[in-house]
């Protein structure tokens, strides 16, 4: 396989450096033991060895040439890690035990250039990022880990968090730096909440949802340029209500259902689409976003057992599901297996979209086919495990 040479008895791998790196990199090959002496092994190593190689160039590139403070910070935190630091800001390493900062000199080696010094050494500069550019700049952090979701997803990720550093800003009287957030100012944010709720009756769950979107986007930034002992302003900041009792959305009662949905002519009233995106979720208990997001390759109707397939999904079809567990096989059978048919290649009305659940909703209940105000169709979901339990 081309880049790998044995020496002796072990395998290594052998790769011409881009001529992009050769600010970062002078040596014209570079040779990576894989620690192996079986060539199968060797050649499932290489691609993976390979990868990091290159990537390890791309961050001191990013070091070396700048790119934006975060981004060369963040960078320079990577490659003390390849060489198995934490990146740690020249102040802190000063004062570290002697042992420490000589470890790191020990690490450096002759071709190394000054990306990696100021990685390993903490030359880099005080990263400053202003709270009204905190969600962009966390976005960059989480690209990879948002990589499956759609334009509507990131729509769904994004706008919380701008609503929580809106929020800060407003109760701080200004922007500030990300720095300057402290937990004096969380206990701010959380009185102007606790002003909210009882003048506006405003959500106790909305206020602690801007609570801990501030605390995972100031642990990321932090974690991203490697600050050590990062600060932890929203460490518990939240508002609790000891008279809230958990509950779940109303199922709708399966002979509501029967009698009410199933009646000839009684869904006549929604559009196509959403009529069956309902009978689907009747009978199948999804989601109701996992139905009307799916590709059409998702409906796997020509096998032997009839299915929608719910997984991570990339490209122009990219969607993210909401966590491992749900990735899976859902047989479609009687009226689900029947709405599929009619739509082998899904729901391009409302996929990528999140207009289905309210007009839905309000289809139904202006024409009384919802058991009362408070029941909603995300009650069929709950009406289908109670179906699945009485079987079991």
């Amino acid at each position: 396989m081309t880049g790998l040479v044995k020496r002796g008895k072990t395998w290594h791998l052998r790769m011409r450096v881009p001529k992009r790196f050769a600010e970062v990199e002078p040596r014209k090959e570079v040779h990576r033991s894989l620690e192996t002496d079986s060539l199968r092994r060797a050649q499932e190593l290489l691609p993976a060895v390979k990868a990091g190689i290159i990537s390890e160039l791309e961050d001191r590139l990013t070091v070396r040439q700048g790119g934006g403070e975060v981004l060369a910070a963040q960078a320079a935190a990577r490659v003390a890690m390849a060489r198995g630091f934490a990146y740690r800001p020249a102040a802190d390493i000063v004062q570290a035990p002697l042992g420490d900062l000589l470890a790191r000199v020990e690490a450096l080696q002759p071709q190394d250039g000054v990306e990696v010094a100021q990685a390993l050494l903490g030359g880099g500069k005080s990263v400053s990022v202003m709270l009204s550019d905190l969600v962009e700049t966390v976005e960059q952090f989480a690209t990879h880990e948002n990589r499956f979701k759609n334009d509507n997803q990131m729509r769904l990720w994004r706008n919380p968090r701008k609503r929580a550093v809106a929020n800060l800003i407003a109760v701080l009287g200004g922007d500030r730096e990300v720095r300057e957030v402290d937990h004096a100012a969380s206990l701010q944010h959380r009185v102007w909440w606790n002003k909210r709720i009882i003048s506006e009756g405003q959500s106790i769950e909305t206020a602690n949802k801007d609570f801990a979107n501030m605390a995972g986007m100031l642990r990321r930034f932090y974690e991203s340029i490697g600050r050590p002992n990062p600060p932890e302003p929203y460490r518990k900041v939240f508002i609790k209500d000891r008279h809230k009792r958990d509950e779940r959305k109303l199922e709708i009662p399966v002979k509501w259902i029967v009698e009410k949905w199933f009646a000839p002519g009684a869904l006549d009233t929604l559009n196509d689409e959403a009529r069956d995106i309902l009978l689907i979720s009747i009978e199948t208990g999804c989601r109701q976003s996992e139905i009307y997001d799916l590709p059409a390759s998702a409906f796997v109707l020509d096998h032997e057992i009839p299915h929608l397939s719910i997984k991570l999904e990339e490209g122009d079809d990219r969607r993210e599901v909401k966590n491992p567990a749900a990735v899976r096989l859902v047989p479609l059978v009687g009226v689900a297996l029947a709405a599929a048919r009619r739509h082998p290649n899904g729901f391009a009305r409302y996929r990528g979209k999140s207009s289905y659940s309210a007009a839905v909703n309000k289809t139904l209940r202006s024409h009384e086919l919802l058991p009362s105000d408070r029941h909603t169709i995300g009650g069929v979901r709950h009406t289908w495990e109670s179906r699945m339990v009485q079987h079991v």
